[in-house]
């Protein structure tokens, strides 16, 4: 799973019928302290996420498949989750 914050959507007028009616989210993958930050990902939202939400996203295709529940899905990466906070462990 993926940690990112949504950053745009997309919208198309010619696509696949499977997206017809699902939003298409930009997320901006977090690094983790200490870690490069390593790019974007374009994901289904399944749960009402907007820009400037954090959120979790499953990046393998087929959990994503499963989550949509469509096992011929042409999906790679869904959004899961909008996380309110991350805390950090100490010691």
């Amino acid at each position: 799973m993926i940690i990112g914050k949504v950053c745009g959507t997309i919208y198309s007028t010619i696509n696949h019928p499977f997206y017809n009616s699902r939003k298409l989210l930009v997320v901006n993958k977090i690094a983790l302290p200490g870690t490069e930050p390593s790019g974007y990902l374009i994901a289904i939202d399944t749960v009402g996420a907007g820009v400037g939400e954090t959120v979790l996203v499953v990046d393998e295709g087929n959990s994503a498949r499963q989550v949509v529940d469509d096992d011929k899905a042409p999906v790679r990466s869904v959004i899961v989750g909008i996380i309110d906070e991350i805390m950090s462990q100490q010691g």
